[in-house]
């Protein structure tokens, strides 16, 4: 059987997962929409496959799933308008902004039976998964604490911040939910501090630019994540699950490993410095987990409730900044 899918958006991340779907054994590329004629035509063009409105691929019996990459506030309609034309659907972070439109959006997936898959790329990391597997092997015993470091190159623009949500929901969210992936539980309270450091503007339009959250368990297991805006040095990407026997951890990764040592010392080449090249296997490696579970009938891992707890962590963070104080997720 061949997945043929339709893909929603032909900007940066549409032209990732283009590029993972047509190096996915059993799935096809049939459709591109986007907005932007060019991109689509581009896109489409590059893989064979047609340039369709999203109105034709919804009524389109060659598409059996769809790949969201359209902006944010279009996600939740989009989801719930394919759910209801029975089409698979993955799509990328987030479902929406909102606790309560994501909570109704997720029960049209629930009554329609679909398939939907969430964008969190980081779970298919090759490096990642080595740790969760050395956990799951039981190798380090029972989880105890988890520390995430999260850093980007540079700041985005002020015009990005007003649309994104805020670094919680769009930046942190990512290690919210590796924070669950690596726990093995959900997180039951929030403690989170925020500043401006990296940019006054991003402050002035009540955002922060670095961070740092600890999250706890109902059964008292850890979290602390670290996030800055600011990595001179590179994309800056570890974490580190300590244990009742031991640890393991996934340093950060270069484009090349290699070390040269001279008389001025040792040296490595530098980071990666996009998330884009750092992630690479995981964009792939994850379409190839929705095909399959598509085509095996398996449930999809991240789910959308994956995402519903990913916001409601990220929410309970602006909570606790706001009111100084740990914020259960029970009161979001």
């Amino acid at each position: 059987m061949t997945l043929n899918v339709a893909l929603l958006g032909a900007g940066r991340i549409g032209k990732v997962h283009a590029k993972a779907i047509a190096a996915t054994e059993g799935a096809r590329l049939v459709a591109v929409a986007d907005a932007m004629a060019e991109a689509a035509n581009a896109l489409a063009s590059a893989y064979g496959a047609e340039v369709r409105s999203i109105d034709a691929i919804e009524a389109s019996a060659d598409v059996n799933a769809v790949i969201i990459c359209t902006p944010t506030d279009t996600h939740a309609d989009l989801i719930e308008r394919f759910a209801r034309a029975g089409k698979a659907i993955f799509c990328e972070k987030p479902v929406d902004l909102s606790v309560e439109r994501v909570r109704s959006c997720l029960k049209v997936v629930e009554e329609t039976g679909a398939v939907l898959m969430l964008g969190f790329n980081r779970r298919f990391d090759p490096h990642f998964r080595a740790v969760r597997a050395e956990v799951d092997a039981g190798r380090i015993g029972d989880v105890e604490m988890v520390q995430i470091t999260s850093r980007d190159p540079g700041a985005p623009p002020p015009s990005y911040i007003k649309s994104s949500g805020g670094i919680f929901r769009d930046m942190t969210i990512h290690d919210f939910d590796m924070a669950r992936f690596l726990l093995g539980e959900d997180v039951d309270t929030v403690m989170a501090t925020g500043s401006a450091l990296v940019d006054p503007e991003i402050g002035r339009l009540g955002d922060f630019d670095s961070a740092s959250v600890i999250l706890t368990t109902a059964s008292g297991k850890q979290c602390t994540i670290s996030n800055s805006r600011r990595a001179t040095y590179g994309y800056d990407q570890r974490i580190e699950v300590h244990g009742s026997k031991g640890a393991v951890s996934a340093e950060n990764q270069r484009p090349v490993s290699i070390e040269v040592a001279t008389a001025d010392g040792y040296t490595r080449p530098p980071l990666h410095d996009f998330f884009m090249t750092r992630y690479t296997e995981a964009y792939a490696a994850e379409i190839a987990a929705f095909v399959k579970s598509v085509e095996g009938g398996v449930p999809a891992s991240p789910s959308g409730k994956d995402g519903l707890a990913a916001l409601l962590i990220a929410e309970a963070a602006l909570k606790s900044i706001a009111e100084k104080r740990a914020v259960s997720i029970s009161e979001i």
